[in-house]
């Protein structure tokens, strides 16, 4: 039986280290090595899932590594559109997503159809789709981006007037950063960030006023207002390793929080309350991982007109930095 995941003074959980879930790791890392795949795992995964892991890191870095990657097969711990992009970007190599039912919120609130009638609505403007899109959604962009480069994708661009999709509060923080840009955003958001409010940051910087604050620009404006720095997952991971600064409170999903604990155990790192968690990402657990490898399930498969269109506009995100 599955050891029970035992809940911090955060209100994240992180499974014991049982000798059970060892040998399962040692398990999977074996079986990895065996069939010559690279495990790849996002930084919002379970602690016990990105310890097995060949590479943890952002959407930037996670497809970065794909694109590189010498492994026949990808096993993507994550959610279903990053393995979609590894896919895009090794179309040859066999990717597994562990679960089939880790989806996003934010990629559900934008169809193909609706890109397309979005277009429609102002014809001749680019369309920048964030990486939290499904591949038939990023076929129907002119260049995609993730929130480590959002920014200098949209300035990349020589127009002046962008439609950006899906997540408003990401292409509202992009907006701010280039006032000499309109920017028309979709109507979406991140489920998981849009739970954290300002009366909960402001609560939690009351009993930490020395702890500075880090936001994940998925986050609402109001938020944002709040922070001290707003960053990827990967720009906050950096941030808090380089700062003299000892506490932070970080505004994003519980995943990264526990892998800032682990990284740093000499710094102190909250949350608001209750602790943010995406529940798609955590449908990844260890023995599904250990399933998928050794049954090579849950293959992704990409209708070859989708992969070639989704594909370029990936490309073309790739080539800005």
């Amino acid at each position: 039986m599955a050891a029970i995941a035992m809940p911090v003074d955060d209100g994240t959980t992180v499974r014991p280290k049982t000798p059970e879930v060892e040998r399962l790791q040692a398990h999977i890392r074996a079986l990895a090595k065996a069939k010559n795949a690279v495990i790849l795992s996002h930084i919002y995964q379970r602690l016990e899932v990105q310890e097995v892991s060949d590479f943890i890191g952002d959407s930037l870095n996670l497809s970065r590594e794909a694109a590189r990657t010498q492994a026949g097969k990808i096993v993507f711990c994550g959610v279903h559109f990053m393995a979609e992009t590894a896919k895009l970007l090794s179309p040859n190599k066999l990717v597994l997503l562990p679960d089939m039912k880790a989806g996003c919120g934010m990629a559900d609130m934008i169809t193909a159809d609706q890109a397309r009638a979005f277009r429609a609505q102002y014809p001749g403007l680019p369309l920048v789709s964030y990486v939290n899109t499904y591949a038939e959604v990023k076929a129907e962009s002119d260049i995609c981006c993730t929130s480590t480069n959002a920014a200098d994708v949209v300035r990349s661009l020589p127009n002046r007037e962008i439609l950006f999709a899906p997540d408003k509060y990401l292409g509202g923080w992009v907006q701010k950063r280039l006032p000499d840009r309109k920017i028309i955003c979709w109507n979406g958001y991140c489920p998981t960030h849009f739970v954290i409010q300002p009366s909960m940051v402001l609560a939690r910087k009351q009993q930490h006023p020395d702890a500075l604050v880090l936001a994940h620009p998925e986050c609402s404006p109001e938020v944002l207002e709040l922070a001290d720095h707003v960053a990827s997952t990967q720009g906050i991971m950096d941030y808090a390793g380089k700062s003299d600064a000892r506490e932070f409170i970080i505004l994003t999903e519980a995943g990264l929080l526990l892998r800032l604990k682990a990284l740093h155990p000499h710094k102190r790192f909250y949350s608001i309350a209750p602790c943010p968690h995406c529940p798609y990402m955590k449908f990844v657990e260890l023995e599904k991982v250990a399933a998928c490898l050794e049954g090579e399930l849950n293959p992704i498969e990409i209708p070859t007109d989708i992969m070639i269109r989704a594909r370029r506009s990936i490309e073309r995100m790739m080539a800005v930095r």
